[in-house]
Order: structure tokens, then C-alpha cells, then sequence
């Protein structure tokens, strides 16, 4: 008799906080987690496109900048993964310059105008054709007419475009941060846990009540 007593009180006392009130508990914070989880996302694309705005400008130190803030920004949020970041821009206007540098280191060798000769042939070439340095269709033209000229070979090794790698950067999100977004999530989960916990309980006492009551 005792027993039934203290597993009817158990059931009592589990039964004073409703399910449907934890439920909208969990909806409460469930969208509050969503809503800082967007936040976060949001503060990655604004200092993703403050990367991009910088990637424009031929202004190193303020580019260092903001690839700096974002990353920051990303390895302390969680949801805030920017892909992979490429610096299109930037990597353009070295090429330029690493082409130029090119041109004027090959003028200065005894075969100088082995890079005018195949850039006559091979720039009409490009210029209809959409191609554009880097292109490598461009630089394959340039080699292959360099082969054709005598001398040119002596001047083909180094012309090719900068390689693409240091140019792209990729940052990682953390799984889980300590920030609003990371201790509502903790929030709504313990919720989740409590009311799936209470049903579980509550499910166990009544089976145990009804067995009893058999006996």
C-alpha cells in the first residue's frame, strides 16, 4: 500500500508541470537558437563581403585586415563557415605584375622579342576569344608559338600564371561556441531532454502502478 502511495505522489509531483508547457518552453528558446544561429551567419557574410570589398582594392594591409577579422570572427561562432574565400582580385593583379616582370626580365636577353612575336600571334587570338591573362589557354598559345620562334625556348620555362592556392583561404567553424547562439542551443537541448525524460518516467510509474494493482 505504501508503495502505491509514493509511486502515485511521484506521478503527482511530475504531473505539476505540464507537458504542453515545456513544449513551448522548447519552441521559445528552439527560435531563439535559430535566431542568434542566423545572427552568426550574418556577422560571416558581412565580414566575408568586407574580404571581397578589400579583394578589389590593391590595398595589402587593409586585405590582411579583414581576412583577419574573418577569421576571427568564424573560429569563435558556431554556424559561421564562409567556404572557401578567393581572392580573384588580388590574384589578377599579381598576375599583371608577375607578367610584366616577366616582359622586362625577357627584353632584356639576347632573344628580347621572342615574347613580342608570340604575343602578336597569340593576342588577336585571346582578344577574340574572350581569353584573358591568366587564362591558360592564352599561356599555352604563348608557349606553343615560343616553341616556333628561334630563341623562344629560352624564354618559355617561366611564363606561366601564378599558382591559384595562396590565394584561396578557407576558415572553420567550431561545432559549438560559447556565445548566445551556442548556450541557447545547450538550453533548448536540455529541454528537449527533460521532456522526452518526463515522459519516459511517467510512462514507467503507471506501468509499475498497473502492476501492482494486480496483485
Amino acid at each position: 500500500m505504501t508503495d502505491k502511495r509514493n509511486v502515485r505522489f511521484k506521478i503527482r509531483r511530475l504531473e505539476q508541470v505540464k507537458t504542453w508547457q515545456l513544449l513551448i518552453l522548447f519552441v521559445m528558446f528552439a527560435f531563439i537558437t535559430a535566431t542568434f544561429l542566423r545572427l552568426n551567419n550574418v556577422g560571416m557574410v558581412e565580414r566575408r563581403e568586407a574580404v571581397y570589398a578589400a579583394d578589389k582594392t590593391d590595398d595589402s594591409v587593409g586585405l590582411a585586415s579583414r581576412l583577419y577579422d574573418l577569421q576571427r570572427f568564424v573560429s569563435a561562432h558556431m554556424n559561421a563557415d564562409p567556404g572557401r574565400v578567393a581572392l580573384v582580385k588580388t590574384y589578377e593583379r599579381d598576375n599583371e605584375r608577375h607578367k610584366k616582370a616577366y616582359q622586362e626580365s625577357s627584353n632584356s636577353t639576347a632573344n628580347g622579342d621572342a615574347f613580342q612575336k608570340a604575343e602578336a600571334v597569340c593576342g588577336p587570338i585571346a582578344r577574340s576569344n574572350g581569353w584573358r591573362w591568366p587564362d591558360m589557354r592564352y599561356t599555352n598559345c604563348i608557349n606553343q608559338e615560343l616553341e616556333k620562334i628561334p630563341g623562344g625556348q629560352a624564354v618559355m620555362s617561366e611564363f606561366k600564371p601564378l599558382p591559384v592556392e595562396p590565394y584561396y583561404h578557407t576558415f572553420t567553424s567550431p561545432l559549438w561556441s560559447p556565445d548566445f547562439a551556442g548556450w541557447s542551443l545547450i538550453i533548448t537541448a536540455v529541454i528537449g531532454l527533460i521532456i522526452i525524460g518526463r515522459l519516459v518516467v511517467l510512462a514507467i510509474l503507471r506501468f509499475i502502478l498497473r502492476r501492482r494493482k494486480r496483485f
